[in-house]
């Protein structure tokens, strides 16, 4: 599969991206790649340095006779999400990307592609490599774990950076020129307790939520897909309710930027409810494929017997948890008027995780307004600290704030047309972005982000594709000719 990928255009930024996929790159685990990156730079002869968190900086002098032009910062980020099928052995801190290519499309074998963000890097590296490209003086600044927590963002220094204009390459739709992004903050309930005696003579079940789309919470939130943690709780308060089931354990999604693909909750049941048990499950089953028509096609909620856990979760305990998980708010909250079709706050319950003596529920809540990102936060911390749980509220970022009549993305939207013949869309986006944390540490930057077609970022079913990469380069290159 190398050797087609390596045949791809343009070849340049094929050939590295393929580089970067052989290279294990998780959030938190970018140490690798951080040390190719400058190996890479040192290569070039050109100047590179790194910061104290692990950002790498790479500058690249101007071009004959573009010695007068802006300084230009080139941005992405080197980390990717780590999500695969459940049925798939793939370790991300050792294992390379498998690809694959279908027509137009570069997949990978049920993992995320890594192309959020690593086509950016690439057409980055490609940039570097190129004596040929006119430009002025070009900073690339890859930055690390951006997935959570926007940690390289965070962690630049003032004076790290000297340019004047920044294009970031992490938007993920081909002729959107994004310039402003929604802010987002990170919420945590848990609940901590004496796990109580299950009874032996009671039959116990493990109830299976999978087949779901997932995505970015914040790029395809808008889209309606469902949650499988909002749907399992959904269906274990009916299954408490109606079958006298007691829960044992609720797990479901992993990261906290990633709608939740599966769900797994283990209960226990008197023998005489088990017909009423599976009977329900059928049930949900088919209302969750019908009321998911057309969104979700491969839904499934199956139950099957297990050994009995030694241990349940405290009934009390239990009753608060679903009943706070199924009140929660979920998906879109509000819609922004500026911008219309562009959602301005969101929440993701992103994951439930039971360990002994404790049940750990994340969120992502994201909002272009400050006051109403506080609010989903207050409206979380309420309905959980009702329930029992100690909530924190962790990891604020500021959104990124929108101008739409930047000289950047004003030569862009001409440049655009001119290549393409069709209009670029001057956009605000949901998800979060490094460059409104950026501008805190180098005030003043007028910036873009821009990219080529990438679907399902943040789940298995990740896609680019490749013309639409052809393109986002050519443009690239224009762009970075024009910057005058």
């Amino acid at each position: 599969m190398a050797k087609e990928i390596l045949q791809l255009v343009p070849q340049r930024l094929w050939k590295h991206f393929f580089d970067l996929t052989q290279i294990p790159r998780p959030t938190g685990l970018t140490q690798q790649v951080q040390s190719f990156i400058v190996e890479f730079g040192k290569s070039l002869k050109l100047e590179t340095k790194q910061d104290e968190v692990g950002n790498v900086l790479i500058t690249k002098p101007a071009s004959a006779g573009m010695e007068n032009a802006p300084t230009v910062i080139l941005q992405s980020h080197l980390d990717m999400v780590p999500q695969k099928n459940s049925d798939v052995v793939h370790d991300f801190s050792k294992d390379p990307i498998q690809t694959r290519i279908e027509g137009n499309l570069v997949k990978a074998a049920s993992t995320t592609l890594g192309a959020d963000n690593g086509i950016g890097v690439a057409a980055m590296l490609s940039i570097l490599e190129d004596q040929s490209l006119k430009h002025g003086k070009l900073e690339c600044l890859f930055t690390i774990d951006e997935e959570v927590g926007m940690v390289g963002a965070f962690g630049l220094k003032p004076g790290f950076l000297s340019g004047s204009i920044l294009l970031n390459l992490d938007t993920e739709d081909e002729g959107d020129l994004t310039v402003g992004c929604a802010g987002g903050a990170d919420v945590s309930a848990v609940f901590q307790f004496k796990d109580a005696n299950s009874n032996p003579d009671e039959a116990a079940y493990t109830i299976t939520l999978s087949g779901l789309r997932g995505g970015h919470s914040g790029g395809e939130i808008h889209e309606g897909r469902a949650n499988a943690n909002k749907l399992m709780a959904r269906f274990l308060k009916e299954c408490i309710y109606i079958c006298d089931a007691r829960l044992a354990s609720f797990n479901g999604g992993s990261l906290r930027n990633a709608i939740p693909r599966e769900a797994v909750a283990t209960v226990s049941i008197l023998p005489e409810n088990e017909e009423l048990l599976l009977n329900l499950v059928k049930e949900y089953e088919e209302t969750y494929q019908d009321e998911f028509t057309g969104v979700e096609s491969t839904l499934s909620l199956k139950a099957s017997k297990t050994n009995m856990p030694k241990t349940l979760i405290p009934e009390e305990i239990q009753d608060s948890l679903i009943h706070a998980l199924a009140g929660c708010q979920n998906g879109v909250i509000n819609m922004l008027t500026s911008f219309p079709g562009v959602v301005e706050t969101s929440s993701n319950l992103a994951s439930v995780t039971t360990t002994e003596g404790k049940v750990e529920v994340y969120f992502l809540t994201r909002s272009s307004s400050e006051s109403r990102k506080e609010e989903i936060c207050s409206s979380i911390d309420s309905i959980f600290s009702l329930a029992g749980a100690k909530v924190e509220v962790t990891s604020p970022y500021p959104g990124w704030q929108p101008d739409a009549q930047s000289p950047t993305s004003e030569i862009m939207g001409k440049l655009f047309k001119e290549m393409f013949d069709w209009d670029a869309k001057i956009q605000v986006v949901h998800a979060g972005l490094e460059c409104g944390i950026i501008l805190g540490s180098t005030p003043g930057l007028d910036i873009v982000s821009f990219g080529p077609n990438i679907r399902n970022p943040h789940s298995p079913d990740e896609y680019v594709e490749i013309d639409s990469v052809d393109r986002f380069y050519k443009y690239t290159l224009k762009v970075l000719e024009n910057l005058k």
